[in-house]
Formats: C-alpha cells, sequence, structure tokens
C-alpha cells in the first residue's frame, strides 16, 4: 500500500490527488492531529515526529511514503530517506520542478508555514535546478487555522491572504508555490488576489504526478503494491472536526475507515 502522512489534515488534499491519478491502489493515511502543527516546532522535534509518523505507516505494510507535509519535507526528508527502508517523496521537489518550468523571468514566491520559509529548503532547491533565480518567501501561518475552522469564505481570509501576498506581488513573482498542503484548498481565492497572469503551483498535484511516475517505472515497486479500493484513514486526536473538514478536503465520505490510534 501507498503510505501517506502529514501533521494534521492539509496532506489529504495530497491523498485527494494520489485517488485520481492512482485509483486502483490501496492508501493508508496517518494526520498526527495531536500534535499539529509542526510548523512552529523545532528541527530535531519535527524530525522525530517525521520519523513517528512514517514508522507507523511502515508498521501497517506501506511500501511507499509520501510526505504530504511541507514542513517534515523542508526538515527531515534526506534522514528519512537515509534510514527508512522503502521509497519516500517529498512534496518539495515536485512543486519547485513545476515552478522552474512555469516562471518566465525566474521571479518564484512561495508561501508557507514558518518552519518551512525558515529552513531556506526551496531557495535551495529552485537555485540548484535554476541559478539565476530570484526566490521570495513569506510565511502565511494563519492560513492553516482558517483553513481547518472553514473559515475560507469569510470576508477576513481574503484580507489575511492579501496581507501575505502582497510582498511577493511587490517584487514582480510570476509563479507562486502553495508551500503548505493546506493552500490548495485555498487556491482560488487566492488566485482572484493575485490575477490571471501569476502562475500557482499546487504541491498536491505535483507530488501525486510524480508518485505515479515512480509507480510506474518501478516494476518492483508496482507489484509490491496493493491493489484494492480499501483506503484507511488514522489520527493520533479524532475530532468532530477532522471528520467535517476531511470530507470536504477529500471530496469523499470515510466513515468506517477512519480511526484513532496512539503513537507509541
Amino acid at each position: 500500500m501507498i503510505g501517506v502522512f502529514d501533521s494534521g489534515i492539509g496532506g489529504l488534499t495530497v491523498a485527494r490527488r494520489l485517488f485520481e491519478v492512482l485509483p486502483d491502489y490501496c492508501l493508508v493515511y496517518f494526520g498526527d492531529t495531536a500534535r499539529v502543527p509542526y510548523g512552529n516546532k523545532s528541527a530535531e522535534t519535527v524530525t522525530r515526529y517525521g520519523f513517528e509518523d512514517a514508522q507507523f505507516l511502515l508498521d501497517q505494510g506501506a511500501k511507499l511514503i509520501v510526505v504530504a507535509c511541507n514542513t517534515v519535507s523542508a526538515v527531515a526528508l534526506d534522514a528519512l530517506r537515509e534510514r527508512l527502508p522503502v521509497p519516500v517523496i517529498g512534496v518539495i521537489e515536485p512543486a519547485v520542478r513545476a515552478a522552474v518550468k512555469a516562471s518566465q523571468n525566474g521571479r518564484i514566491g512561495v508561501i508557507g508555514t514558518r518552519a518551512t520559509v525558515a529552513s531556506s529548503i526551496y531557495e535551495r532547491v529552485v537555485t540548484a535546478l535554476r541559478p539565476d533565480a530570484l526566490v521570495i518567501a513569506e510565511p502565511a501561518p494563519l492560513l492553516v487555522p482558517l483553513v481547518e475552522e472553514d473559515w475560507i469564505d469569510r470576508p477576513e481570509t481574503p484580507s489575511i491572504a492579501r496581507a501575505y501576498l502582497q510582498p511577493l506581488l511587490e517584487r514582480r513573482v510570476d509563479t507562486i508555490i502553495l508551500a503548505c498542503t493546506h493552500y490548495p484548498v485555498l487556491r482560488d481565492m487566492i488566485a482572484r488576489l493575485v490575477g490571471p497572469d501569476i502562475a500557482l503551483i499546487d504541491p498536491a498535484q505535483e507530488t501525486a504526478a510524480e508518485t505515479h511516475a515512480l509507480i510506474v517505472r518501478d516494476q518492483a515497486l508496482r507489484e509490491s503494491l496493493e491493489r484494492s479500493p480499501d483506503h484507511m484513514f488514522y489520527v493520533s486526536d479524532l475530532t468532530p472536526q477532522f471528520a467535517a473538514v476531511s470530507e470536504r478536503f477529500l471530496a469523499r465520505r470515510i466513515e468506517g475507515h477512519l480511526r484513532k490510534v496512539d503513537l507509541p
């Protein structure tokens, strides 16, 4: 099966895209809702959480792990790849490749959690692919709770998003990476704020595409993956909010397939 983890519910946007491109494969999801958010934790803590989350998925039988969390992808992906016995895909590299391809003027904006922005990972990955590119990154921490509280259509939300986006627009970016898996839920609103001339990169979409490509080209991995529509969703803290929000993120009901678990 394909294992997917996130600090909370944002990674469900990745799961939704995976369902679209890999409809025949079994997926197991873990959301660490008891310890969310990861974005304001130290790198050491984020790394420890990432290993614990990944180990839970391995215990469920995952043969491939998708780190559907920008914060873990930013600070712990290399460590996970070195120590885990299965392939590991993060959300940063696929998004960066798409952004570099989309950008005409080499000015690429990034909005994400404080930890993701502070890691400078997007600057490093972008400039490795395009040395002349300029990356302007802005933390946008309030967008996550706004999404989780279902304030997407509240008048305050565009005002807050506009404040985060304005520094990017002033620097004349032509591409913006939505560097948190919650943010694709706000994509339509953000598109209205920035206008049609700015490309928005959805890491969930790009990560699902890369996962699909890996499975297609790796026969041994493909044959090891269980083909079943019986997906499972686990959380470390089950709240009524998660059940409600998860259905909006996934565009499907998951009753009977959602369980609370305690990590060792």
